[in-house]
């Protein structure tokens, strides 16, 4: 299945959201890695190998140490990117992550897949597919994840707990009004 040629392109919208919109922030409290060459490129290269499936975070690492050695990027930093891009496989964390690269990736990265963003880009991918469906059968898939509890209490970092927290109630909410104006209970 090819990404690429789609009206909606989710991957890019995901990789530039942890990118530019949720690393640095997150990052922010945590200097030295506000806007640092490592979070940068274990942002553009988290996802490289999402092809992949659940394997892309270990494939996508074993890339990065391919790729960027033959960049100006600095040798010395390339192993903390790879383990970053290596780290943010799953949903939520039984054990906290300790590499400071990781814990922000993963923070980011999440925080992507919460919120109403999630509910933007969930919806506009599952439309995309020409799977049939309707306003119910987007709720009940919108209310279905029960990881989400686990994700927000996964975060490593105040910043991305708090925005988790956050956004987690607006789905929820956003989820609640739509299903509130389906049967009418605002008449």
């Amino acid at each position: 299945q090819r990404y690429g040629d789609r009206p909606y392109r989710v991957h890019l919208e995901h990789v530039s959201e942890v990118l530019e919109r949720f690393g640095y922030e997150v990052a922010d409290p945590l200097n030295p890695l506000n806007r640092s060459h490592r979070l940068r490129a274990a942002a553009w290269l988290h996802d490289i190998a999402k092809m992949e499936g659940g394997k892309h975070p270990r494939i996508g690492a074993r890339m990065a140490r391919q790729i960027l050695p033959r960049t100006d990027f600095p040798a010395e930093k390339i192993e903390r990117v790879a383990r970053a891009i290596e780290d943010h496989q799953g949903l939520w964390r039984h054990e906290p992550l300790t590499n400071l690269e990781s814990m922000v990736l993963w923070d980011a990265d999440k925080l992507t897949k919460i919120g109403l963003t999630s509910v933007f880009h969930v919806t506009g991918m599952f439309m995309m597919s020409g799977r049939k469906s309707n306003i119910k059968s987007l709720i009940r898939r919108g209310r279905a994840p029960d990881w989400v509890h686990k994700t927000v209490a996964s975060m490593h970092t105040e910043p991305a707990r708090r925005a988790a927290e956050r956004r987690f109630a607006a789905a929820r909410q956003l989820w609640d009004e739509l299903e509130r104006e389906l049967h009418g209970e605002d008449l």
